[in-house]
């Protein structure tokens, strides 16, 4: 059986510096895997996509498509988050 892979989506604005810090921080966490598929979605860019995931500000985190995270979270709630969906936790 295939290892199942995990889709994180980072929503982010251009130029918002807490999206930044946030954004360093919350890669690093996300690329303890190799199931992992890290994506960064700027929202003045992709607008859409922001919308159909339902985030109304940045920074947010979908996994799987799915909002999991409206604001930054911190960077073990985001390991956890992950490694519930890879059946770890």
């Amino acid at each position: 059986m295939a290892a199942r892979t995990v889709k994180v989506e980072f929503f982010f604005a251009g130029g918002c510096s807490h999206c930044a810090q946030a954004r360093e921080a919350l890669r690093e966490v996300a690329q303890f895997s190799p199931h992992v598929e890290w994506q960064e979605v700027d929202v003045g860019k992709n607008p859409l996509r922001a919308v159909d995931v339902g985030v109304a500000g940045t920074p947010a985190v979908a996994i799987d498509g799915e909002l999991v995270f409206k604001s930054a979270p911190a960077p073990a709630d985001l390991r956890s988050a992950i490694e519930a969906r890879l059946g770890k936790g």
